[in-house]
């Protein structure tokens, strides 16, 4: 799930699709880039030669595909990405325009925070809500940190647009009309749109729900099909998260598109259905159904979503182990008051 229902009292959230920081894809491509990292990090002295490195660096990390989405072990994960997330606040120190570096840290501080922040913050809380609550506020804190790197990604091409985004945001998204430019509007929303679902009766973040639902809009416009239905992910839970009252046909309608696209493979599909579309309106047998449909789906068999589908599927075990934390079981038969 993208966003929570910010009127429930109860928590929870699945994993942003597309994965996190980009690695060269070849060390033939990336050597050059590498050997001036190296000369960069040992002190190499002159701006120039400080910046020419930066930005061979930031292009290889840009361009490349992730060797995390792959990767079969979270916590190895989890424990890899501060360091390369701190890498590319270095890099972004040097080189504060550099347009791909500031999209793969708003990628990599909105997937980081939500793997190993806000989910277990929401898992906590059934046991620990002082303790569930200070993780909330971290991950609020990484959130919107990974929302003003996707801003100054944006500002790069459109300066001001963080500006018009507050001020009239469906105005604003309409100078975007590049495919190219949904990655970055997606996870400018994503990471704003969790932002708002830990921060809990606070009205100025409520506020900035509009911003999160134009730039959701303008990237299904451009590609609405992009990364195997991610977007239309994203509608189904931003349609939840509306104060007003949720619009659960549209929910099914992004859900079947989201399948279509995705033709079963991503868990976390199912996972933000049961949550967004079940939950609510307390179906027990379809959330079980969608958390065991997420269960039965195999990471293995979707290489470049693995660890998003590992992520999933034990959000997935956990809901079905708490399910009546979520769904208030049904009266005993013959029961009191029967």
């Amino acid at each position: 799930m993208l966003i929570e229902n910010v009127a429930s009292e109860k928590d929870g959230s699945s994993l942003p699709q597309g994965m996190v920081l980009v690695a060269p894809r070849s060390f033939r491509k990336g050597s050059v880039a590498l050997l001036c990292a190296a000369g960069l990090l040992a002190g190499a002295s002159g701006c120039s030669f400080r910046r020419f490195a930066v930005n061979r660096v930031g292009d290889a990390l840009a361009s490349g595909g992730s060797t995390y989405a792959s990767d079969d072990d979270l916590q190895l994960v989890g424990d890899a990405l501060p360091f390369g997330l701190k890498l590319i606040e270095s890099l972004l120190a040097e080189s504060p325009r550099h347009r791909g570096l500031l999209q793969a840290a708003c990628e990599g501080f909105t997937s980081y925070a939500y793997l190993y922040v806000h989910r277990p913050a929401d898992e906590l809380a059934v046991t620990d809500l002082e303790a569930a609550g200070r993780l909330r506020a971290r991950a609020r804190r990484l959130y919107l940190r990974a929302h003003r790197y996707g801003i100054r990604a944006l500002e790069v091409s459109y300066p001001g647009i963080g500006q018009r985004l507050e001020t009239d945001p469906k105005a604003a998204v309409t100078g975007f009309r590049k495919r190219s430019e949904v990655p970055v509007l997606y996870w400018t929303a994503a990471s704003l749109g969790l932002a708002i679902s830990v921060s809990k009766n606070e009205a100025a973040m409520l506020a900035r729900l509009p911003e999160v639902e134009a730039l959701l809009e303008r990237a299904l416009e451009l590609d609405e099909s992009w990364q195997q239905g991610t977007l239309h992910e994203f509608a189904i839970v931003f349609a939840a998260a509306k104060p007003a009252q949720a619009d659960y046909g549209m929910m099914e309608k992004h859900y079947r598109r989201a399948l279509e696209l995705s033709r079963g493979k991503r868990a976390g599909l199912f996972v933000s259905y049961a949550e967004a579309w079940a939950v609510p309106r307390q179906d027990r047998q379809a959330f079980e159904s969608l958390l065991k449909q997420a269960l039965s789906v195999d990471p293995d068999a979707y290489e470049a979503g693995r660890l998003q589908n590992i992520a999933a599927r034990e959000r997935a075990a956990w809901l079905l182990e708490h399910a009546d934390e979520f769904i208030l079981p049904p009266p005993s038969e013959g029961g009191e008051g029967q």
